[in-house]
């Protein structure tokens, strides 16, 4: 048995480590003024944030279709008649892409075993994840290794972010638990994550960005815990900011190697909107 790794788009591995750990994506779409792309495909995150400003509506997504991931599953069992594929995706609370993958794993079931697992989570928290999980594969890893690795990471890892505005979150329907603080006093940012169920949710209030960036900090240093952890600055539009972001990070925290800078994709940035940033962590574990 040949054990292979899947994800989709919204992981926003960056494409040179997605290339080095040969990781298949499944692209999700992305609809802007009539036209439909690939996320990551057809559409680079650059292009997308032009369109975005730029758009007099709010762009939609929408999750593979069954064939698409059949063909990934098929291809890979046709290269390869030995393989067995662990299949990773966004939280089934954002997307039915998990849904959607689920479906295709049981279309494919006479060629292939697919092992499908829902992140409850999104972009480089998700990406960090599958990053492990392949790492692992490539040096020697076996599949129960992987699975416990993952289902290890998923409960224990965190992501926090600020936006600049919750107006996308809230008109593409993905605000969960954080519509409370829809228009909530000026300047107040709140610090969002993902909660258990993979649902968005919102941490504390405060004032500015600035503010916000540091307690995001200060919030993974105290989940941290001294330990060493893998880290990402995740980010929108201003890559200089989320640079800064990335020292600060190494700074606070006992990295492992260095923080990985991740640009939010398209689909996912539809609702995060310009000016987003994120921290995403999770301790090491033997495994990782």
């Amino acid at each position: 048995m040949n054990l292979y790794i899947v994800t989709d788009s919204t992981a926003d591995i960056p494409k040179l480590l997605m290339q080095e750990l040969n990781i298949p994506i499944v692209p999700l779409k992305v609809h802007v003024e009539g036209q439909t792309y690939l996320d990551g495909v057809t559409l680079s995150a650059g292009e997308f944030y032009e369109k975005l400003t730029s758009s007099e509506q709010l762009p939609r997504t929408s999750q593979p279709a069954p064939l698409d991931f059949v063909n990934i599953y098929e291809e890979i069992a046709a290269r390869d008649p030995e393989a067995e594929i662990i299949s990773i995706h966004l939280s089934s609370a954002l997307s039915g892409t998990y849904q959607t993958a689920t479906l295709a794993a049981g279309m494919v079931e006479d060629k292939v075993k697919v092992h499908v697992i829902d992140s409850r989570s999104a972009s480089y928290a998700l990406g960090a994840i599958v990053v492990a999980a392949a790492r692992l594969l490539r040096n020697g890893g076996t599949l129960e290794e992987c699975l416990d690795l993952v289902h290890t990471l998923i409960p224990t890892h965190r992501v926090y972010f600020v936006m600049d505005t919750l107006m996308y979150l809230q008109k593409g329907g993905r605000i969960g638990k954080a519509a409370s603080v829809v228009g909530s006093l000026l300047n107040i940012k709140p610090i969002l994550m993902f909660d258990e169920s993979g649902e968005v949710a919102v941490v504390e209030k405060v004032r500015g960005k600035k503010k916000a960036v540091a307690r995001i900090l200060e919030l993974a240093k105290e989940y941290a815990n001294g330990r060493l952890v893998t880290a990402a600055a995740v980010y929108t539009t201003d890559r200089d900011e989320a640079t800064v972001f990335k020292g600060q990070i190494e700074q606070e925290l006992h990295v492992a190697d260095e923080a990985v800078l991740a640009q939010l994709g398209p689909v996912i940035g539809t609702y995060g909107g310009p000016g987003l940033l994120a921290l995403a962590l999770y301790p090491e574990t033997s495994q990782s």
